[in-house]
């Protein structure tokens, strides 16, 4: 049986790269498609030297930098892409991808990042923070994407099985397109973290400086306790006005090398994260080096780390993206957070290894393929451990 990968872009190495990394890894010997493939080459590891065949986007006028600006016409490019020839076909789609045309005999499992967001529950939010909630452009993209959320219903129908990152992800497909999903976490790369020997008095953030990320929440809230040091690691958009609202016990440095970020993991007090994510990396990576974390209580977060009501707590939760609630989350963190031990972190960070990932990856596209094409499957895939 031949596999297909079909990506939505491939623009840079992030956490839906990591994912297709170590699905690659699982089966080596199928082909990779993607609307467009910019991959800087000092990125292009992962890949395992694959050719990568790309839609007609890539070919269009400052697609390297502007392929987004060409969503409207990336319904129409998927469908272009011909994947008649292979039996099974794994889309990895926060887009699109999942669109790709496929025919009775052809098996489709889409692992799902989300819905495309910025066409479904958080189209307001997107257009208020791109300054296209008023005025004749905002009704174009608003027509635009009613016109995506149409046509990324009806393709909803062509999956034969859904993978869902997580189960807030699963509970949204649900609710766009009434249909059920398995759960399967991401792979985080927790074996290239250590236990850190020595906490010191800073708390950390770190992430892209974008407004969803809602670092500003965390920099004004630390404004407000003077007592307490934050360090900002990243960059992004966000930046300049950050360095307007941090006060002097607020350090913004910027982009980080991986062994800097690293480093300031393992030392720091406890990671802040006030986004509401889909999954969301970073805190299982802090909590791979034995670091709490003081998160937002929505989305991905409230499976991935362990409140204080639970066993084996892993970190602290607020409940309202507000200063005021930020704060009594770090103060709650300050008075309890003799009941979090970095053994705890550190063992719940392990269950979403990259090997556990492989693992139930494989049995799953397996299992589905068994149920199928109504075989006893005996592949030839590769374990990535």
């Amino acid at each position: 049986m031949r596999i297909a990968f079909i990506h939505d872009w491939l623009v840079t190495y992030g956490g839906a790269e990591r994912v297709l990394e170590q699905m690659l890894h699982c089966y080596p010997d199928a082909d990779l498609f993607s609307l467009v493939d910019f991959l800087p080459a000092d990125q292009r590891g992962f890949l395992q030297n694959k050719q990568v065949t790309t839609s007609f986007i890539q070919h269009l006028p400052l697609a390297r930098t502007k392929y987004r600006s060409y969503l409207p016409l990336m319904p129409l490019a998927v469908e272009q892409l011909d994947l008649s020839g292979y039996d099974i076909v794994i889309s990895g789609s926060h887009a699109v991808a999942k669109g790709v045309i496929t025919g009775p005999d052809q098996l489709h499992i889409c692992l799902c990042y989300t819905p495309m967001r910025y066409a479904w529950d958080l189209q307001h939010q997107y257009l208020r923070e791109s300054g296209l909630d008023s005025g004749m452009k905002s009704w174009m993209v608003r027509w635009m994407l009613h016109r995506m959320r149409l046509w990324d219903q009806r393709t909803a129908d062509g999956v034969d099985q859904f993978i869902a990152i997580s189960n807030f992800i699963a509970r949204r497909i649900w609710k766009v397109y009434r249909r059920d999903s398995t759960v399967l976490y991401p792979p985080v790369n927790v074996e290239g973290y250590s236990l850190g020997s020595q906490k010191e008095e800073f708390y950390l953030t770190a992430s892209r400086l974008v407004p969803y990320k809602r670092v500003d929440l965390i920099v004004q809230a630390f404004a407000r306790m003077p007592d307490k040091k934050l360090i900002v690691i990243g960059d992004g958009p966000e930046l300049q006005r950050l360095k307007g609202l941090a006060g002097s016990n607020v350090d913004l440095l910027g982009y980080q090398p991986q062994e800097i970020l690293r480093d300031y993991l393992q030392k720091a007090r406890a990671f802040v994260f006030a986004a509401e994510e889909d999954f969301g990396i970073a805190p299982l990576e802090a909590q791979a080096c034995g670091t709490p974390v003081i998160a937002f209580g929505k989305g991905g977060a409230l499976e991935t780390i362990r409140g204080l009501g639970e066993k084996n707590p892993t970190g602290v939760f607020f409940y309202q993206q507000t200063i005021e609630e930020l704060v009594a989350g770090v103060l709650e963190f300050e008075e309890k957070k003799g009941a979090i031990s970095a053994k705890s972190c550190r063992q719940n960070a392990l269950r979403f290894s990259e090997e556990n990932f492989c693992q139930k990856f494989c049995s799953l596209v397996e299992e589905h393929m068994e149920s199928y094409f109504n075989i006893n499957v005996r592949f030839n895939r590769r374990l990535c451990r």
